[in-house]
């Protein structure tokens, strides 16, 4: 249910069980749908209306068109972040509660794959896991999945493959040699698969970054609008690699040095 400080509903024992157990849970009539189109408007601004009018973000891969949003500095949208935060405390768990950390947040238009376009992002999303790109030194974080317009597995949306979070770190999806991960990981083939998601404005998905996940391509002729925000244990430290979300020097960062709350607020 909303309340006057937060566009999000309160996360359920019973969503927070199928996160541990699956890695991933489907947060019906989570967000406000307003506070969504409210996002909706912002992104066309900047990414046009195709999302496909933005500069290059500098990560060109196929999954989808990204773009830093800057939206915890916006009045209107601010008020979405508590009640992430909320939810990433549910979904975490952590008996010593260390807070959550707003670690990133972006646009994630999927382009149309049957239209050339300016930038990368229209074709599918390869099964893989989120954590080892970021650089940090222990697990706990998780990507909020907010489609932006109700949308189903024609749109390009996401399937997980259910329990392999408890498989551990599988490596970077680059290191592969070309293979799928479930040929490096044949025991991913022993996992079931959920169904690509279909979504409701004010559904949402979320996924722990050990959990292997990919898309097919956007089938439509429109783009796949999607907004991401991605909280981390208030306590993760950097561990020093090359990191692709932030840039440490940017920051006076460490390794094993603590994020800057500046940069990095806490947001529950």
């Amino acid at each position: 249910m909303a309340t006057a400080i937060s566009p999000c509903r309160t996360v359920t024992a019973e969503e927070v069980a199928h996160y541990h157990e699956k890695g991933w849970v489907m947060l019906r009539r989570f967000v406000d749908p307003d506070m969504l189109r409210t996002v909706l408007r912002i992104a066309k601004g900047v990414m046009g209306e195709d999302g496909d009018s933005n500069p290059p973000y500098g990560i060109d891969q196929p999954y989808f068109n990204a773009m830093l949003g800057g939206l915890y500095a916006n009045d209107e949208v601010r008020p979405i972040f508590g009640g992430l935060g909320q939810a990433a405390k549910a979904l975490m768990a952590r008996k010593a509660d260390p807070g959550v950390r707003l670690f990133n947040e972006f646009y994630a238009p999927k382009l149309p794959a049957a239209k050339k376009t300016k930038n990368m992002g229209n074709g599918p999303t390869s099964f893989h896991q989120d954590y080892i790109t970021f650089a940090v030194d222990r697990s706990g974080g998780m990507t909020c999945w907010m489609p932006l317009e109700s949308y189903g597995p024609e749109a390009g949306t996401m399937s997980f493959i259910n329990g392999s979070h408890k498989l551990g770190v599988l490596g970077n999806y680059t290191a592969y040699d070309g293979k799928d991960i479930r040929e490096v990981w044949p025991e991913l083939n022993d996992l079931e698969m959920s169904e690509a998601m279909t979504y409701e404005l004010g559904d949402i998905t979320i996924h722990n970054h050990l959990t292997v996940h990919g898309a097919g391509s956007n089938q439509m002729d429109r783009p796949r609008w999607a907004y991401l925000v991605l909280p981390q244990p208030a306590d993760a430290r950097w561990n020093g690699a090359p990191p692709e979300a932030f840039d440490p020097a940017a920051h006076n960062m460490t390794a094993y040095g603590r994020f800057p709350d500046e940069a990095f607020p806490i947001i529950a």
